[in-house]
């Protein structure tokens, strides 16, 4: 008892101080991130000339359904081992095709039941869309968040170019938004978010093949250039 009543003289000790001013920090940064998060983001066709500066907005890349098929044969051509330059509308049309759910398959007689469907997640993303622009590639997606009653849907966002780690090919971003969050802020975490929110599970046969046989990827102008050995 006279310990509780010497501590409440001496108030709490440094440390204590220094904990409780570090916690305050954490749930700070926390709750703006969650708010900037769900702060919707304006989808515009050029950035204003009036914008104020920190201001997100996001544009979406060039569709075109005629681009199709010859997408879809520069996929095959990069598989096979060849090099291809890619539009974005190229791009597009092959994350329209990606994003496709498969066709089912008759059931025979004496087959298996099939399983019972997926529940629905707490996050969904949507088709992959992909913008060229100013030497970078931005690559976005509709994220669907419901859980614990709260709904949410925003734009996830990054814009990066490519580099060499080891014999690998990788995207770096340089910029990411969840919302209106700058998650490449976030230390160690923003990358991951990034890939738990744009890179499709699991991704494609197809396009992991073809991206596996890359030595070099690079922005030329207003396409992709993805070369093999």
């Amino acid at each position: 008892m006279r310990s509780k009543i010497e501590r409440a003289q001496r108030g709490p000790s440094g440390v204590e101080v220094i904990l409780g001013a570090l916690l305050s920090v954490v749930i700070g940064a926390v709750l703006g991130a969650a708010y900037l998060s769900v702060k919707p983001v304006p989808a515009v066709k050029e950035i204003p000339k009036d914008a104020a500066a920190g201001s997100v907005f996001y544009i979406e890349g060039l569709h075109d359904s005629g681009q199709g098929p010859e997408a879809g044969e520069k996929l095959r051509t990069l598989a096979a081992g060849g090099s291809v330059t890619l539009t974005e509308t190229e791009l597009n049309s092959l994350a329209g095709e990606a994003a496709k759910p498969q066709p089912s398959v008759a059931a025979k007689p004496g087959d298996k039941a099939a399983p019972a469907a997926a529940p629905a997640r707490a996050i969904e993303a949507g088709p992959l869309n992909f913008r060229i622009h100013g030497g970078l590639l931005q690559i976005a997606a509709p994220v669907q968040f419901s859980a614990f009653g709260f709904d949410a849907k925003l734009i996830v966002q990054t814009w990066g170019a490519f580099a060499k780690r080891g014999n690998a090919v990788v995207f770096e971003p340089t910029a990411a938004y969840v919302g209106s969050c700058p998650v490449q802020r976030i230390p160690w975490a923003g990358t991951a978010i990034l890939r738990r929110l744009l890179v499709p599970q699991p991704v494609p046969d197809d396009m992991a093949a073809a991206w596996s046989k890359l030595v070099d990827a690079s922005i030329d102008g207003a396409t992709l250039r993805l070369t093999t050995q």
